[in-house]
């Protein structure tokens, strides 16, 4: 080729590589047929491309274009399934790669990766399998990119047990591998595999201890993510903002206040911006640590906001009682052009119920599915059936229930009955509690509401009542969850199990305890009053 037509070659390619917009791509690529690149594979890869970008691409453009290229080369495949990928056009996917199949083309280390990405989006298993029978057929399961790329498919299946075999197979597994069976392991539950994928990587990079701490939140091990973090502050490793997000989660779960505080102050430290994600957490952090004020402070000096920044300030502020200030927020949210959601609903009938505005919360529900079009969900009927029976209109909560769809599952309805009983145990109206106790038991093999009612029936003296709700949980198995608290007392959580006497002070606490029964029997208080009758 003559010096000045590869000049001209390379101008038109560098266009291609410059183009921010459909109309410049469609000029550049009228270059590059008259430099002669009509079938330039490379010229061809770069269009598609950019045909794929969800700014400004144009996937109907790419296809077309492909279309009309007589012996697609294996890199432009890769790139048009690439391209399907990422506008979600899954079966376009399966069908472009068996049409490569079909061709006698053998699929490489990029093609698998993107079919196996659009097994996981599809939640296909089947389609998954027969991948990964062609990954082993063609030797790549040994390949790191290939063997990730099955284990996240296969951990997105929740199918720990065949990502586990992939991960044995590779001969050097990466960072990204053991991050993935650690994320694996914690999604199904099995923290402590998780712990020993973590132990046992060679070399932790802040993606393996963000996998390790964020399974402890998953699995509610606040405590051991704390420590874990602790560990890794032992290293070099700096912290990133999933990380963060994770340890204030953490904080706002214990109430640990001042681990809260200090993890604030090192933000401001190391110079970690403050984004809308980190301030929310922070803004929840300190509503449920009890200190309102620093919540609001970071609220209002917000220079940006999203609708999880406003649920979590309307749900802080119902939190602590002001019924008033959350629902006052609720309306500025609209003001300001953000729709709620239904998280923000429910922390609006949650608020309603704490300032005892039951006919501004029957409105707003109305509002939800006439304005807002959110179906309400169990958790929403569950509010509202605790917002009427706290205004005392215990029979309008039950109509409630009773008109929610049928197509509810029954763990749905349960959620809303044990609301009720709940609700009439607190008040003692112990026939619609046993009304809702009947239909909850109906739905529920579940403790709770065995306890309840146990619980009315002993409080209005009814022992008989409550020994044969006692002998009916024996009789059909039902054990009850031990009760459980915790206090932090110097830095350190203390947790207390209800009937273990494994604390190390356990004598001190039960001498103070004493001393107080005694004190209140003096001044003719009874200091268990909700205690179930044992005889």
């Amino acid at each position: 080729m003559p010096a000045a037509a590869r000049s001209s070659s390379r101008r038109c390619l560098m266009l291609l590589e410059k183009c921010k917009s459909m109309k410049q791509l469609r000029q550049a690529h009228a270059q590059a047929i008259t430099c002669g690149l009509a079938n330039n594979s490379f010229a061809l890869s770069r269009i598609i491309a950019f045909c794929s970008d969800p700014r400004y691409g144009s996937l109907n453009h790419a296809w077309k274009l492909f279309q009309h290229v007589q012996q697609p080369t294996l890199c432009i495949c890769n790139t048009m399934i690439r391209a399907f990928l990422l506008k979600d056009e899954l079966t376009n996917v399966f069908n472009l790669y068996s049409t490569m199949l079909q061709n006698g083309m053998s699929p490489d280390n990029y093609t698998l990766p993107c079919v196996l990405k659009a097994c996981s989006k599809l939640q296909s298993c089947f389609h998954g399998e027969l991948l990964h029978g062609h990954c082993l057929k063609l030797g790549f399961v040994i390949n790191t990119v290939v063997g990730n790329s099955l284990m996240s498919m296969y951990c997105g299946f929740s199918n720990v047990k065949a990502a586990r075999y992939v991960f044995d197979e590779m001969p050097s597994p990466c960072a990204v591998s053991w991050t993935l069976m650690i994320s694996g392991c914690a999604k199904v539950g099995d923290i402590d595999s998780a712990r020993l994928f973590f132990d046992g990587a060679p070399e932790k990079d802040r993606g393996i201890w963000g996998a390790m701490i964020s399974g402890y939140v998953q699995n509610n091990c606040f405590k051991e993510c704390l420590y874990m973090f602790r560990l890794m502050q032992m290293t070099d490793m700096v912290p990133d903002e999933g990380i963060f997000l994770s340890i204030l989660c953490a904080c706002a779960q214990l109430g640990a206040l001042d681990t809260g505080i200090w993890i604030h102050r090192y933000l401001d430290r190391i110079g970690q911006p403050l984004s809308i994600r980190l301030t929310t957490s922070l803004i929840d952090m300190y509503a449920k640590c009890g200190n309102l004020d620093l919540a609001k402070k970071l609220f209002d000096e917000m220079p940006q906001r999203d609708t999880v920044c406003w649920n979590a300030m309307i749900s802080g502020l119902a939190m602590h009682g002001d019924g008033e200030g959350a629902l006052k927020l609720f309306w500025e949210m609209q003001e300001a052009g953000f729709k709620p959601d239904d998280v923000t609903l429910m922390a609006v009938f949650s608020a309603c119920s704490y300032s005892g505005r039951a006919h501004e919360g029957l409105r707003i529900l109305d509002r939800m599915c006439n304005v807002h079009n959110i179906e309400p969900k169990s958790e929403h009927y569950g509010c509202m059936v605790d917002l009427l029976s706290r205004a005392g209109l215990l029979q309008e909560a039950k109509e409630i229930i009773q008109r929610m769809p049928n197509s509810r599952s029954s763990s749905e309805e349960a959620i809303a009955w044990r609301a009720l009983l709940s609700a009439c145990c607190n008040q003692g109206q112990a026939q619609l509690a046993e009304v809702a106790a009947e239909r909850l038991l109906q739905l529920e093999l579940h403790s709770g509401a065995y306890v309840l009612l146990s619980n009315l029936y002993a409080t209005a003296g009814k022992h008989n009542d409550a020994k044969r709700i006692k002998k009916m949980m024996r009789n059909k198995g039902v054990n009850k969850a031990p009760g459980c608290s915790s206090i932090k007392i110097d830095g350190i959580v203390h947790e207390f199990v209800a009937g273990e006497k494994t604390h190390k002070q356990m004598e001190e606490i039960e001498s103070v305890l004493e001393k107080m029964k005694k004190q209140l029997n003096y001044l003719g208080c009874n200091p268990y009053p909700f205690l179930v009758d044992q005889t």
